[in-house]
Parts: C-alpha cells; structure tokens; sequence
C-alpha cells in the first residue's frame, strides 16, 4: 500500500459533504451518548457529520494512491445493530478514522477522543495493532478540507486524560502535541 509521512491536505467534495450531513440528520435519532454526558441533538449531528468528513478524506488520500477503499458506510442502524466495526478497509487493511474540527483545537489543544467509559469502550484500546487515521477538519478555512496524519497503529499512540474535565473517565485522549513532541507525529 502506498502510504505517506507527511500530514496531506484533501480537499473534501461537495457530493462528499452532502453524503456526511443527510448521514448526521438521519442518525441523530438512533444514537443515545448519555454516558458521555453527550444529549445536545446539534451537537451530536456535527460529531457525525464531522466524522463522516474525516472519513471521505482518508478514502480520496488512499483512492489516489491507487488503494481500493471499501467505506465510509452511510448505513443507519438501529442501536443494538450498531457496531465498532473499522471505518474504512484500505486494500485488506481495517483502518479506524478519528477527526477533530480545528476550531475545537483552539478551545482544548488538537486531540483526538476515543471510548472508554464503564457502559461503552471502544475496542481498539484493545488493540495495539490496528491501524488509526487521525483528521484534522479544518471548519476555519473557507474551503472544506482535512488534513491527514500518516496511519499509525494504536500501540504507537499516547493516551491521555482529556483535558475536558466533564469528560474524564468517559474517554481517553491523544494529544497532537504530545504525539509531536515524542516524534509519532509531524507538525
């Protein structure tokens, strides 16, 4: 598979971000985040939405680098057939996808948020050897683009307390910061 070392810039379709928001308006009513103190209807719509984005810009990197990539899948299930299945295949690669809006790094640093509350742990904690893309959304420019951080395998992250106090005990973090600051990542 062709990768990359350097975080790429993927400017995101317009048929691409309309695909994201029809997925975020009708999967608001399947979703129930109250373990992670998360019930603003709004709110959890631009969490899908934003994630969908990250996800459409990791398949247009891969497809031009000549990668068959199976997803983003756009299905909306009903809670118990919900699963935490990889967002993308790239070639015969799980790949999990991670975006955080740039604006949102402003108020508490780029970082990136997974799972693990007693009710909900996302099960690639579990698994240092899957493979995660980490997304930049960059909601303050006025093009829509992401910025792409080379694949890197959950073992390679560092996992912190998220700064959010609200948030402690309900999700683990990854800091941008951190990542530079101990060569996993480029600024």
């Amino acid at each position: 598979m062709s990768t990359f070392q350097s975080p790429q810039i993927i400017r995101i379709p317009e048929k691409a971000q309309e695909r994201a928001s029809t997925f975020a308006e009708h999967v608001i009513t399947t979703v129930n985040y109250k373990d992670s103190n998360q019930s603003v209807k709004e709110k959890i719509r631009d969490d899908h939405f934003i994630s969908k984005l990250g996800e459409e810009a990791v398949r247009i990197l891969f497809e031009g680098r000549n990668c068959r990539v199976d997803g983003p899948d756009y299905g909306v299930y009903e809670a118990r057939r919900k699963s935490w299945a990889a967002d993308l295949r790239v070639n015969d690669l799980e790949v999990a996808v991670k975006t955080q809006r740039r604006s949102a790094a402003k108020r508490y640093g780029l970082s990136w948020t997974f799972q693990d509350s007693p009710e909900r742990r996302d099960p690639i904690l579990d698994m240092p050897d899957a493979w995660v893309c980490l997304v930049v959304f960059e909601d303050l420019k006025e093009e829509k683009e992401c910025l792409v951080y080379p694949l890197r395998k959950i073992r390679q992250l560092i996992f912190e307390a998220p700064r959010l106090s609200r948030l402690v005990g309900k999700k683990q973090a990854v800091y941008l910061e951190t990542l530079i600051h101990n060569g996993i990542l480029d600024k």
